[in-house]
């Protein structure tokens, strides 16, 4: 290359050196510049942290419901037996639960202690203590046991509905990992499962992880109250009291729910429950009765939301008494909106006898299909828990057992036997005490249509089983198995 054209490329390979170097020169510049900012940042937001913030707020106030809560919560271990046509099957399971009140009462899930021989009762401090069944309600899922010892530290508690969003605590022994805790909110309330276990369902519905084991431990609010008692789980195949993990949904019993059937198995050992005197329909199935009753094409054509129809109504029951009529929608018992007509017969339910039930109801008539808003107030009455089980109550006058009630022979609860006929008189005479059916506790007589309901040959609720095994105490003190036919 000649000197002169040397000479002028010079200035371009300068160039070119340059810009090199700046491309090269000036992202390491702003690396280093933003390094240096994230530093700054890093140690500003270290140095804020050192001290009192929002979230050693939130972790102090959270050890604090734990340290309220946890001595009040009990790991249930149970030993058992189920009587079936195989024969008898012996198992053990575990469950949580937490002390009622200082006289030893601890409240559980039915489920968790079903079918036991033998209970234990594991408190926070690790102490163990043998507990006896006080009394079980099969329809709500919920038990009551007890423990004789000192220094019980029972759980406060809040019968107040908690709202959409609050924040909840779990407490339990999930997978056997005793006494944990766990979070989340509130997802829903008055939830519907379809739960076969349970009847009157009105969940609350919470995001906090509840697995097995964690069944008849206490859910409590952000005072370290207990609201709810955790019952079941969805698993996304389904719910279950029983089996399966956590998929983000967990179901509890409500407080006021539980206040009232605990408080009555403690008083009386058994549960009484509200009467009403009508009978409801979803309104999504309304339309298939328009066309045969005009109050049912008032509702189909004219009212909008949501709600339960009644679709008859029992002379002189309580809702006569207050007016409730053929075609009224039910909108609100207790200023809890309705969805469903399984939420009212829950909400009736799960009420004693005597309780005054505000309700908010819809009515269209011909002259005004439009319709009004009406609120009542109607005084429950007292539940026959052979009006539900007309089936069963047939099957066993047929058998030749009628007059059967409430009984209690010995300080032992059971469905006593007031008339006895024919063949089954020699096995079970007048006065005896049915104590169990298929091998599972019998405190009364709602209990014993309950567990036939659910015997596992009578499970479709279409069809009585051919024959049902029951325990019975005789008039002479011999206990014994009768198997009592239903066909």
């Amino acid at each position: 290359m000649s000197e002169s054209r040397l000479v002028r490329a010079l200035p371009a390979a300068l160039l070119l050196a340059a810009a090199a170097t700046a491309l090269w020169t000036v992202p390491a510049l702003m690396r280093m510049a933003q390094v240096e900012r994230t530093a700054r940042s890093m140690e500003a937001a270290s140095t804020r942290l050192a001290g009192t913030n929002v979230l050693d707020a939130m972790s102090a106030a959270i050890r604090d419901i734990g340290d309220a809560v946890e001595p009040a919560v009990v790991h249930v271990s149970v030993a058992g037996e189920s009587k079936g046509r195989l024969g008898v099957r012996q198992f053990t399971q575990s469950g949580s639960g937490w002390i009622w009140d200082t006289a030893g009462h601890v409240v559980t899930n039915a489920h968790v202690v079903d079918g036991a021989t033998a209970l234990e009762v594991q408190l926070h401090d690790g102490s163990l203590h043998p507990a006896t069944l006080v009394g079980l309600d099969p329809r709500t899922d919920i038990a009551v046991l007890r423990v004789t010892t000192d220094g019980l530290l029972p759980a406060r508690r809040s019968s107040a509905l908690p709202a959409q969003g609050d924040m909840v605590f779990a407490f339990g022994s999930p997978f056997e990992f005793r006494f944990s805790m766990s979070s989340g909110i509130v997802s829903g309330v008055g939830r519907s499962a379809g739960l076969a276990e349970v009847e009157y369902e009105s969940f609350i519905q919470v995001d906090a992880a509840i697995n097995p084991g964690n069944s008849g431990g206490p859910l409590t609010d952000t005072h370290g109250n207990v609201i709810g008692m955790n019952t079941a789980i969805a698993t996304g195949r389904g719910s279950t009291v029983g089996s399966g993990q956590f998929a983000g949904i967990g179901l509890a019993i409500p407080m006021a729910i539980a206040e009232n059937v605990v408080t009555q198995l403690i008083e009386h050992g058994a549960v009484k429950r509200g009467f009403l005197g009508v009978s409801v329909m979803d309104l999504r199935r309304i339309a298939s009765l328009a066309a045969r009753d005009p109050a049912f094409r008032t509702v189909a054509e004219h009212f909008t939301g949501e709600g339960a129809v009644i679709t008859s109504v029992s002379a002189g029951s309580p809702a006569a008494a207050v007016g409730l009529r053929v075609g009224d929608v039910i909108t609100s018992i207790g200023g809890q909106r309705i969805d469903a007509s399984d939420e009212v017969m829950s909400e009736i339910g799960t009420k004693r006898p005597g309780s005054e039930l505000p309700l908010e109801v819809w009515r269209g008539d011909a002259a005004d299909p439009t319709g009004a808003r009406l609120k009542v107030r109607a005084v429950l009455g007292t539940l026959d828990p052979n009006v539900n089980a007309r089936l069963f109550v047939t099957a066993f006058e047929r058998a030749g057992l009628t007059a059967l009630t409430d009984g209690k022979r010995d300080g032992r609860r059971g469905v006593d036997v007031r008339d006895s006929q024919g063949p089954i008189a020699a096995d079970i005479p007048a006065g005896s005490l049915i104590v169990a059916l298929e091998g599972l506790r019998v405190t009364s007589l709602d209990d014993l249509w309950v567990r036939l309901t659910r015997s596992a040959v009578g499970r479709t609720r279409l069809t009585a089983p051919p024959s049902v095994q029951v325990t019975v105490v005789r008039p002479d003190g011999t206990e014994r198995d009768v198997e009592i036919p239903l066909r």
